[in-house]
């Protein structure tokens, strides 16, 4: 591991971890969705959970950290600290109500959305930006006829969230977007059954927001490996 990939691994633990910390007030402040299911547990309640505010700090700073680990001195480390944040939330919030909120998603299609523009303009790399705007509508696409054709298995907040990691995977490459979204449908495939048999989830409606989530960080901390292979 090079200098750079030090300190970048350190200095993106040290801000998502920071940020991490207000969670649960943020989560807090979540407005609750109008046609909400009864059973579902509410926004301030989730962010009461104890501890919730040093597990999102901790899980944040493991997340962006490995990010900055691999990418090292990158421009769209901002972006993937920003993910790394939110994708904690995200996931905490999807695996507890099976909603990923769009109060969270969509403003994060403006912020990651000016993230990775800045660093265009910044290293002028023109094909990082329109292959990232390409992955975006492509797996917005994908997803979404997944959802017309399979609604009760592909939520259509799985396709919102779906052209936001394509958006931020797309700039670093091909590969991390194939390996990223290839990622996550394994992991609700094998984690997700492993879990439905241990009668952790029901196996006939759970979470996947969750393992887009790790699929997209595989996808990232892996590219760089399956890279290699295509050489």
């Amino acid at each position: 591991m090079t200098t750079d990939q030090v300190v970048a691994a350190i200095c993106c633990a040290a801000v998502a971890g920071a940020i991490g910390l207000v969670v649960p007030r943020a989560l807090a402040r979540l407005p609750e969705p109008e046609e909400a299911d009864a059973d579902k547990p509410a926004y301030a309640a989730l962010a009461s959970t104890r501890g919730l505010g040093g597990w999102a700090a901790g899980a944040a700073a493991v997340v962006a950290g490995s990010i900055g680990a691999v990418l090292g001195a990158d421009w769209s480390l901002p972006a993937w600290v920003y993910l790394s944040v939110v994708g904690v939330t995200l996931g905490f919030v999807d695996w507890h109500t099976k909603l990923l909120p769009y109060r969270i998603v969509a403003p994060s299609y403006v912020v990651v959305g000016l993230l990775l523009g800045v660093a265009a303009v910044v290293t002028q790399d023109r094909g990082a930006a329109t292959r990232a705007v390409i992955a975006w509508v492509g797996a917005f696409a994908m997803f979404y006829l997944l959802n017309l054709i399979h609604p009760a298995g592909m939520g259509y907040g799985d396709v919102r969230l779906s052209g936001l990691l394509a958006m931020a995977l797309g700039w670093l490459g091909w590969v991390e977007l194939m390996v990223g979204l290839y990622a996550g449908f394994l992991l609700g495939a094998v984690v997700g059954g492993i879990l439905a048999l241990a009668r952790v989830v029901d196996r006939k409606s759970y979470p996947f927001g969750p393992f887009m989530l790790a699929g997209a960080w595989v996808g990232v901390v892996a590219g760089p490996l399956t890279s290699s292979w295509w050489a």
